[in-house]
């Protein structure tokens, strides 16, 4: 008789491997090295959020909610994107509740990208992005952000919109770079966009990480973008709850009932109790309007003891990275470096590299300062030996 044979698969994302967070993250734990490669926080969040899961849990809330979620928490985000930046959606045809933002991306692409179809990506970006669009068989238009600044380049968008165009991904603030678009630059994509049936996917989830008395300009806030766009929210960031995987869509109606077409199919609904404590604890803004605060105290902790070293710091107007130029500490390539930096210095980073195709080397590092004071500092008193 013949061992039982497994059929070979063809990969549907055949230059896919494990990804770059992964392995950092496996690396520090073997080396012992303070990770500030993942982006999550090391820390607790607020023990009230906990205790509203737990009274959700109590009052028998463990069943099925809403395919598109629990009315109460997509009443309490609408209100939440009304007051901040001035756009009313309906909650019930407007508002959909996903497991996490990474989902509400991969969703949103399933919905409107067809085999064929071009969607659009300003580089460095998240990695999921790339792999999101070859699964719904589209292809990606790589166009790269400002080598240095990492801004917006129009001309170059705008010459990479054509007619098989179907969506641009835009991450605000950015993750890695750490840029927020300015006002003016949002409003410059919308002239951009205004000619065209592009649609747009708004990366947001780290809208509430935004320093220095900056604004988080909203696709939201801008009438002519929202009209076209899958607005992406994060409650995972936002309260320091990563592990929880919940987040939001916000988009017109007829492009929210495509998305949730996709997403009965590949998720269905999100988890109740966290949805119902959520729901509840949104009743006090103070928690997200004070989250820009509580960041920017601990990047100006972390950039003044980076200060020190001989890492160049790059800008850090939101979001919980900062990346730093090592050019005066190796000549060793991106991915390299971060080995090294986690196995002789015991620190893990990010390269930069990874959030390009292919990659592209300007000897820059990521590193998260989503941490404890004290792991913050431990991190620091390693890399002044650099």
């Amino acid at each position: 008789m013949n061992e039982p044979r497994t059929p070979s698969l063809p990969s549907r994302l055949p230059k896919v491997g494990t990804t770059i967070f992964t392995v950092m993250s496996a690396l520090a734990a073997e080396c012992g090295a303070v990770n500030l490669g993942q982006g999550f926080p090391d820390f607790d969040c607020d023990p009230a959020l906990l205790d509203r899961v737990n009274d959700a849990m109590r009052e028998g809330l463990n069943q099925y909610p809403p395919m598109a979620g629990v009315p109460a928490l997509r009443q309490a985000v609408a209100a939440k994107i009304a007051a901040l930046y001035g756009r009313s959606y309906d909650p019930e045809r407007e508002i959909t509740v996903t497991a996490g933002a990474t989902q509400a991306i991969l969703t949103a692409v399933l919905a409107c990208v067809h085999p064929g179809d071009e969607v659009i990506v300003l580089e460095p970006c998240y990695d999921s992005y790339a792999p999101n669009i070859e699964l719904a068989g589209g292809r990606v238009v790589r166009v790269p952000l400002t080598p240095g600044s990492f801004r917006p380049d129009f001309e170059r968008i705008a010459a990479a919109i054509g007619p098989r165009t179907r969506a641009i991904i835009v991450n605000t603030p950015h993750n890695p770079a750490a840029v927020v678009w300015t006002r003016a630059e949002m409003q410059r994509l919308a002239e951009i966009l205004a000619p065209t049936d592009v649609l747009l996917i708004a990366d947001e989830v780290y809208e509430h990480m935004v320093f220095d008395g900056a604004e988080h300009v909203s696709a939201s806030a801008i009438p002519e973008l929202a009209a076209r766009a899958f607005v992406v929210s994060s409650f995972g960031k936002t309260f320091h709850v990563t592990g929880w995987k919940v987040g939001t869509v916000a988009a017109p109606a007829a492009l929210t009932a495509e998305f949730r077409k996709v997403h009965q199919f590949n998720v269905f609904t999100v988890n109740t109790p966290m949805q119902h404590a959520l729901a509840r604890y949104l009743a006090d803004p103070a928690p997200y309007l004070g989250l820009a605060a509580f960041y920017q105290r601990k990047r100006d902790l972390f950039r003044a003891g980076l200060a020190a070293s001989r890492l160049k710091l790059l800008p850090c107007e939101g979001s919980y990275f900062q990346s730093v130029d090592y050019s005066a500490v190796s000549d060793l390539p991106e991915a390299e470096f971060c080995q090294w930096l986690t196995r002789e210095i015991g620190v893990a980073a990010i390269p930069i590299s990874a959030f390009y195709d292919g990659g592209f080397e300007q000897r820059f590092a990521r590193l998260c300062f989503a941490k404890r004071d004290e792991t913050l500092e431990r991190a620091l008193e390693r890399l002044a030996r650099l």
